[in-house]
């Protein structure tokens, strides 16, 4: 199915050069965000991260989390 959006050209540009970045497609990234918000599986969403558990290194660089820090955002002052 096609579908036709209007979105201005900053965004646009930003997108598409997000999406090279991410080695993939703007259209790509956008099913995979409508597959997201529309994701009713519990069970979908927990093997999709338990793939991510085992396919993926998770490299922090060291860096730790400290409690300030992780509750240091603008939307919990």
């Amino acid at each position: 199915m096609n579908v036709t959006l209007s979105i201005d050209d900053q965004t646009l540009n930003r997108a598409r050069q997000l999406a090279q970045q991410r080695g993939t497609s703007l259209n790509q990234m956008v099913r995979d965000y409508l597959a997201s918000l529309t994701r009713d599986d519990p069970h979908q969403a927990l093997a999709e991260l338990e793939r991510l558990w085992r396919e993926e290194a998770g490299n922090s660089g060291g860096w730790k989390w400290n409690r300030e820090e992780a509750y240091d955002r603008p939307m919990l002052r």
